[in-house]
């Protein structure tokens, strides 16, 4: 029941009122698929989709391989794991809006991070961080990679430790190197939690809002925006119920065919694995 109540239904009735011409206050007007024909012919909507696809591709170029050596490193017997591993994974725990408003503080003009560039001497580095249209949307990035690389820290360290230590004591006993064990035994049985992160993490870069909304309002001139920031500027600040409603629309469809193709190719073994185990 509060499935049917809080995520069919709403789907529902977006898909019902895409069909429509409609500001929320006046009478609905029929407009059958001219919401998604306007969709498809803004540059604005097809440059925010551009900027999920740029996340969504930078997440996994260079969350992945951060997370992932991160792990690894957080994995061993060190000094002081317990605390490096808390001070990973505490910006996760922070809020979008807190981390959005610290950031911006940050990043505002002459803000800490333009004083420890000057002050390591370094002041030729100093840029209009979030009002440079070419710069904006990588410095958000930044700001994403610092949130969510704790997340996928610690679900790649859980994974880590699912992985027998005789399988490592045994490759060092046939000499192999740590490279070679790493490369040969640990990355392969880490598969199926790398392909879980890239798929959260794909699905996140699709959906991203809060940080977006909060440090720069898609701006500017919506070299930031994304597909939510443009559904919430034209679906709630313009009062365009009925358009808003066809871009979430739009939006769900690119989520859900990425969940069912990734799903069918890149986690088939998983899944089936899982099968084979439930049913033993």
């Amino acid at each position: 029941m509060l499935f049917v109540g809080f995520v069919l239904l709403p789907i529902a009735a977006a898909v019902y009122y895409s069909f429509y011409k409609w500001t929320g206050f006046s009478p609905r007007t029929w407009f059958g698929l001219g919401n998604y024909e306007r969709i498809f012919e803004d540059d604005v909507f097809l440059r925010s989709l551009l900027h999920n696809i740029i996340i969504a591709v930078l997440s996994v170029a260079i969350q992945l391989p951060l997370s992932i050596g991160i792990a690894l490193l957080l994995n061993r017997r060190i000094r002081g794991r317990a605390a490096l591993r808390l001070i990973v994974f505490a910006p996760y725990v922070l809020s979008e809006a807190i981390t959005a408003v610290v950031w911006l503080l940050m990043l505002q003009p002459d803000g800490l991070v333009d004083q420890l560039l000057k002050g390591f001497g370094l002041g030729g580095l100093v840029q209009q961080w979030l009002a440079d249209g070419d710069l904006v949307l990588y410095t958000l990035f930044v700001v994403i990679t610092w949130k969510y690389l704790g997340f996928g820290i610690i679900l790649l360290l859980a994974g880590l430790q699912g992985i027998p230590a005789e399988l490592r004591e045994a490759a060092a006993t046939d000499g192999a190197t740590p490279w070679q064990t790493t490369r040969s035994i640990t990355l392969p049985l880490l598969g199926p939690t790398i392909r879980i992160w890239i798929f959260l993490s794909i699905i996140g870069s699709l959906q991203l809002f809060d940080l977006v909304w909060i440090m720069t309002l898609g701006g500017p001139a919506n070299a930031s925006s994304t597909m939510a920031t443009y559904l919430l500027d034209h679906g709630f600040s313009r009062y365009e119920f009925g358009y808003g409603s066809a871009v979430a629309v739009v939006l769900f469809v690119v989520c859900f065919i990425f969940a069912l193709i990734y799903q069918r190719f890149a986690m088939r073994r998983d899944t089936a694995g899982a099968l084979t185990r439930i049913v033993e």
